[in-house]
């Protein structure tokens, strides 16, 4: 046995946060989006690398339909999330869209600044959805991932999670980052550093 890995997908409505866990968990991609009325919590099994490791992946977080930073206002009490203890996060946004990106720029501010005293810390991917509307996005590739690996010293990464692209990948780094969090290693490093191949699979 690998061990497990707790992990919150959070960001703003519609980006594809489910989107990107059932293409992940099942599969398919739902054409018609149906807003998530409530967090929900997902047990599956990964085999990475011979390993087995019991994933708990939580889609949605608390701040209603309001899709600006704002609304992280009226979160409750960071103690009620059940984030604490939270192994990694993935701030999920949308490349067409400067006020999701702006949302998860909130979301990962608001997560330091909760983060217990002497917890360990977490891991943040930042991932750009809908990578298959590359020629509406807002801004290029290559200065949000600077921005966000360098200024909010977090991983990067871009998927479409209609086409399926990049999805296996962004799991697959999530758990090669929790096989190396006890080295002595900034959380951006290690995501970064997770990129060389390896067979992940759901069992």
């Amino acid at each position: 046995m690998g061990g497990s890995l707790r992990v919150a997908v959070l960001g703003a409505p519609g980006v594809g946060k489910t989107a990107i866990i059932r293409q992940f968990l099942f599969g398919d991609y739902p054409e018609r989006h149906r807003p998530t009325d409530s967090p929900r919590l997902y047990r599956p099994a990964v085999l990475l690398d011979g390993a087995v490791y019991d994933l708990s992946i939580r889609d949605g977080d608390f701040a209603g339909p309001d899709s600006s930073p704002r609304s992280l206002e009226e979160w409750p009490d960071p103690k009620d999330w059940s984030l604490q203890d939270t192994d990694a996060f993935v701030l999920v946004y949308d490349i067409c869209s400067p006020d999701s990106f702006d949302y998860v720029k909130a979301l990962r501010q608001r997560i330091a600044e909760n983060r217990p005293a002497g917890a360990p810390e977490a891991p943040i991917l930042v991932v750009g959805n809908k990578r298959d509307r590359q020629r509406l996005r807002f801004g290029p590739r290559r200065a949000l991932a600077t921005l966000v690996r360098r200024g909010w010293r977090c991983g990067y990464l871009e998927c479409s999670a209609k086409y399926n692209w990049h999805v296996l990948r962004l799991f697959r780094e999530l758990l090669r980052c929790a096989l190396v969090r006890t080295r002595p290693a900034h959380p951006a490093l290690r995501l970064q550093g997770a990129l060389h191949p390896a067979r992940c699979s759901l069992m």
